[in-house]
């Protein structure tokens, strides 16, 4: 079966088949004659139907080859037959419903109706021209041409060709003398020199001669007929041997030259077909048929050395697996399509399931949304390492907390075991489960210590073994290879699901603290984020430390305070609320905030004088960092207001908060007034890029 059928009666169609032969893309070709069948190559992507057929038959043919493109290479006096290709093309849309035909009834959605015409004017005695359907088509192939370039289409569609600086600087356009044409020029940054405001007819010379004027290395212009200058436009192209680009070729009019109708095919079908696929643990008795047969078709094969080193290959393999060493691959092999079709990447265990395809798939989708690349992609998935263990243990895993330690911040792991009676853990190797025994093994908090951990060694292959080990094990463990652990915790702690920490939940003591209604609303103003990394600078007794450290669940908190009182106060704490994720750092901004990492959010409580150099720090480091300030005094709210400025700040927000609070004097209770405070926010913009 084919999708594409080309009814041949001329020399193009033969042509057309050669040029389909040459590309790898399979197809019909239909004759009515012996001496047709014998003109053609053999080829095995070229089939042969001979015999005449009338429009039934054709329509009957259609649906056998289930095809999805009919090009009409008959002889132009053929008149009869083109009629019964197109009377069977509508006959079987019709038959599907189509209800959205587009201008010529012979064209639909579901088979496409191609007419490839014979060339009879002035550019068939010229082989230096390329055809296009739509400007938008011209506009991408000139960006791929060198030189100056005469654009006579107009002024209307001078938008397309102005997207990218590197046509549009060397174009040199043509219009009318008219104020309108003039603007659309200067609005599309076509000024000056560039400008050629002229009224026709143009000579063939006078072409000529605009073509030396501004070295013209290619002419771009509508098949406008006899009336519009083409033929002298082609002519002084010839003459002074310059290609000519020619929008406009119509499939509803008269029919798509040989070279746009190639191009047209090229573009829609010939492409390469990329899959990514999850191989599972590794053993090939545990791999999906689908990625099996996904192995056995490919004519190249991606993926860590490890993965591919044992499959083979129609053409090639190689060991590749990032975006950075694919993408460039893919661009190199594009070109050869006539023998590369299925290029497979293959990546362990399950593709949706902590996998890198995630990023590759969304890397090659952003190529073919861009059209830098002709291709397709799809995934195909594995069994995952989590599957394979909880069946091979007899659990089920949709009950279960499941993560990577990879990327993850080992002082938050503790924090989610302690929250859940299951949960599964891919590690990187044998110093990972040692980690997380020595994490369970020491927790003090939680009580961790009697967690149980089933530890899966190399999955699926010959030395796997799968037992069931205490925390203090976990940490004598030598074996290097791959691990996977199910950690089962008889006393999980409820999760505490208020969004904010009430004061009297703080040890206190002598040192301030940050109220509760404003530390509430001083923290939605920063917008942290699960991953975020947060500054808390002048933390005092860690009030908004530790409302920060919810938020930044999988991220962390840096805690930086001078005072030894406080600091203090901020380590009970954490024992006290469980923020493990939080980092006391004991200093003086901003001196100790070059050795933080990057924050994505900075909240500073007391600056100690240094507002300036702590803004300015977490700028250098993150010119994009969100940042809250409370100023309780006026002269902080002023200096903020104008470092926000100064900086460059954007989306800045002021809130003036006055809470009171009622307090029982007898049997009256009366309200007690808090200070107010001034909380300013703002993102970074443009600061220090």
């Amino acid at each position: 079966m084919s999708k594409i059928l080309i009814f041949a009666g001329t020399t193009e169609g033969r042509k057309l088949s050669e040029h389909l032969c040459k590309r790898g893309i399979e197809h019909t070709v239909c004759v009515a004659t012996e001496y047709g069948e014998i003109v053609l190559h053999e080829n095995p992507f070229a089939h042969v139907h001979m015999g005449r057929m009338d429009s039934e038959g054709m329509r009957s043919f259609f649906a056998e080859q289930k095809c999805k493109l009919i090009v009409d290479a008959t002889h132009p006096y053929a008149a009869i037959v083109t009629e019964n290709i197109k009377q069977a093309v509508y006959a079987s849309n019709e038959a599907h419903v189509v209800t959205d035909n587009q201008a010529d009834s012979s064209i639909s959605q579901n088979i496409e109706y191609l007419r490839l015409k014979r060339d009879t004017d002035i550019s068939a005695d010229y082989d230096n021209i390329r055809y296009f359907e739509d400007n938008e088509a011209c506009a991408k192939a000139l960006s791929n041409t060198d030189g100056n370039i005469l654009l006579t289409t107009g002024s209307k569609e001078l938008s397309v060709y102005c997207k990218t600086s590197d046509v549009r600087e060397r174009l040199y356009v043509r219009v009318l003398p008219g104020l309108e044409s003039i603007s659309l020029c200067m609005h599309n940054d076509i000024t000056g020199k560039h400008i050629l405001a002229l009224q026709g007819p143009f000579s063939t010379q006078l072409n000529e001669a605009l073509i030396d004027q501004y070295d013209i290395r290619c002419l771009v212009t509508k098949k406008s007929g006899a009336a519009g200058g083409f033929i002298e436009k082609i002519a002084a192209a010839k003459n002074k041997n310059i290609p000519v680009y020619i929008v406009g070729q119509s499939v509803q009019d008269d029919g798509m030259s040989f070279e746009a109708v190639c191009e047209y095919i090229d573009r829609k079908y010939n492409k390469l077909h990329i899959m990514l696929a999850g191989i599972g643990m590794g053993n090939d008795a545990c791999m999906t048929k689908a990625v099996s047969d996904a192995i056995e078709s490919a004519d190249i094969i991606l993926g860590a050395s490890r993965m591919i080193e044992k499959y083979s290959a129609k053409i090639d393999k190689k060991p590749y697996y990032l975006a950075k060493q694919i993408i460039p691959y893919l661009y190199e092999i594009c070109a050869d399509t006539a023998k590369i079709s299925n290029v497979l990447i293959l990546f362990s265990g399950d593709t949706g399931f902590y996998s890198g395809s995630k990023k590759l798939y969304l890397a090659v989708k952003n190529e073919i949304s861009e059209g830098k690349l002709n291709a397709d992609v799809s995934i195909l998935p594995g069994i995952s390492s989590v599957s394979y263990m909880a069946a091979a243990v007899g659990e089920t895993y949709n009950d279960a907390y499941i993560c990577s330690i990879h990327g993850v911040k080992l002082s938050n792991i503790t924090s989610r075991i302690s929250h859940h009676a299951k949960t599964f853990m891919l590690m990187s190797g044998v110093k990972d489960v040692n980690m997380l025994g020595h994490l369970l093994s020491s927790d003090e908090r939680y009580g961790l210590q009697k967690c149980s951990v089933t530890v899966g060694y190399q999955l699926s292959y010959p030395d796997e073994t799968i037992s069931q080990l205490s925390p203090q094990e976990c940490t004598k463990l030598k074996r290097e290879g791959l691990y996977i652990c199910m950690i089962k915790n008889p006393n999980p702690v409820a999760k505490n699901v208020t969004p904010h920490i009430r004061d009297a939940e703080f040890i206190r003591e002598k040192v301030p603290m940050t109220k509760e209604e404003v530390r509430w609303v001083s923290v939605a103003r920063l917008g942290v984020q699960p991953g975020d990394t947060v500054w808390d600078v002048g933390a005092g007794t860690g009030a908004v430390t530790f409302e920060l450290a919810r938020k930044a669940m999988d991220g962390a908190v840096f805690a930086v305070e001078r005072n030894t009182e406080a600091i203090e106060l901020i380590a009970q704490n954490r024992q006290k609320l469980g923020g493990f994720n939080v980092h006391i750092v004991q200093g003086h901004a901003p001196e100790v905030l070059a050795d933080l990492p990057r924050p994505n959010c900075v909240f500073v409580g007391g600056s100690g004088g240094n507002m300036r150099e702590i803004i300015e720090t977490a700028l250098v480091k993150n010119p994009k960092a969100r940042i809250a300030v409370n100023a309780i005094a006026l002269e902080t709210l002023q200096e903020t207001q104008r470092l926000f400025a100064e900086f460059g700040l954007q989306q800045v927000e002021i809130t003036q908060l006055s809470a009171a609070r009622g307090k029982s004097i007898g049997c009256y209770t009366m309200m007690t007034a808090n200070n107010p405070v001034f909380i300013l926010s703002g993102k970074g913009d443009k600061y220090g890029e």
